[in-house]
C-alpha cells in the first residue's frame, strides 16, 4: 500500500454549503497522474474550491451541471477527477450532476430508494473531468432529479465508499445513528476496515469477477476466488432532510476519511 498517498492527505476533495436548500459535492483526484510527477490532489482541490465559490453565481442559476462547467473551466491545475454535485431546492427537489464513479444514495424508511450508477469507459476506468482535451466535460454528466421527503437521508461518497460497502451495510449503519456526523464517521470507518480486509468479498471484488478478473486457474481449482476490499481515499458526506419554515433543506454533516494505505 502507498503510505505516501496518506501522508499527503489523500486525493479527494469536497465541499458542503448551506446555500438555498444545501449543496454537497465531492471530487476524487485520479491517482495515475502521480506517475507523471503531478500531485493528483491539486486538480480535485482546485475544482472543489472553484465550485464552492460559484454556488451563488447568477449564471449558475442553482444548476449542478452549470456549476460543474464553470468550476471546471476555472480550474488551471493539471490532472483529472471524478465529480459529483448535488443541489437541494427548498421545495425538496434534489438536482444531481455526476461524472464518473463517485456516488449518491437516498435512504427512506430503511431502504435505498435512489442510487446513481457509475460512468466508466471500462472496468476501473471512470469518466473524469480533466485538464486535457481528451477528458469528459459537463456535457457527459449524468443529470437527474429526485423529490425528497422530510426524514430522508442522503449519503454521498467517493468510490472508496461504494467499492467497499454494500448498500445494505449503508442502510444498517446509518440507521444506528441519529446524528449525521456519527453516521458519516461510521461509514468511513467501515469502508476503511473493509478496504484492508483481503478476505472480504467486497462490491469491488464481486464486480471484478463479473468482468472476468479472477485468481489464476490453479487457485480456482483449489476453490479460491478473487476477494478483498479496495484500498483508496474514502470521503463520506451524510445529509439529513429536515423541514424548516415549510421548506426542505439538508442538515449537512461531513467527514473526510483519508486513505490509511
Amino acid at each position: 500500500m502507498d503510505c505516501s498517498k496518506a501522508d499527503r492527505g489523500g486525493e479527494d476533495a469536497f465541499f458542503v454549503s448551506s446555500y438555498n436548500g444545501g449543496v454537497l459535492a465531492i471530487a476524487d483526484g485520479v491517482s495515475g497522474w502521480a506517475e507523471q510527477n503531478v500531485n493528483p490532489a491539486l486538480f480535485s482541490q482546485e475544482l472543489m474550491s472553484n465550485a464552492s465559490g460559484l454556488v451563488m453565481d447568477e449564471e449558475v442559476n442553482y444548476d449542478p451541471q452549470i456549476l460543474m462547467r464553470k468550476a471546471h473551466a476555472a480550474t488551471s491545475s493539471v490532472g483529472s477527477a471524478t465529480v459529483i454535485i448535488a443541489m437541494l431546492e427548498k421545495n425538496g427537489t434534489l438536482k444531481i450532476a455526476n461524472v464518473g464513479d463517485c456516488g449518491l444514495r437516498v435512504l427512506r424508511k430503511g431502504q435505498v430508494i435512489f442510487s446513481t450508477p457509475p460512468q466508466e469507459h471500462y472496468f476501473d476506468c471512470p469518466y473524469q473531468l480533466s485538464s486535457e482535451i481528451i477528458g469528459q466535460t459537463y456535457l457527459d454528466a449524468m443529470v437527474c432529479t429526485i423529490e425528497l421527503m422530510e426524514g430522508d437521508t442522503i449519503v454521498m461518497g467517493s468510490d472508496g465508499l461504494f467499492d467497499n460497502v454494500f448498500d445494505h451495510e449503508i442502510v444498517s449503519t446509518t440507521s444506528r445513528f441519529k446524528d449525521a456526523v456519527e453516521a458519516a464517521k461510521a461509514l468511513a470507518d467501515l469502508a476503511r476496515d473493509n478496504s484492508m480486509d483481503v478476505s472480504f468479498d467486497s462490491p469491488y471484488s464481486i464486480e471484478a469477477r463479473s468482468r472476468g478478473f479472477d485468481v489464476p486457474l490453479w487457485k480456482k481449482i483449489l476453490g479460491r476466488k478473487l476477494t478483498g476490499g479496495k484500498p483508496d481515499d474514502i470521503t463520506v458526506i451524510v445529509g439529513q432532510v429536515i423541514s424548516s419554515l415549510n421548506d426542505k433543506k439538508t442538515e449537512e454533516a461531513l467527514l473526510k476519511q483519508k486513505d490509511l494505505s
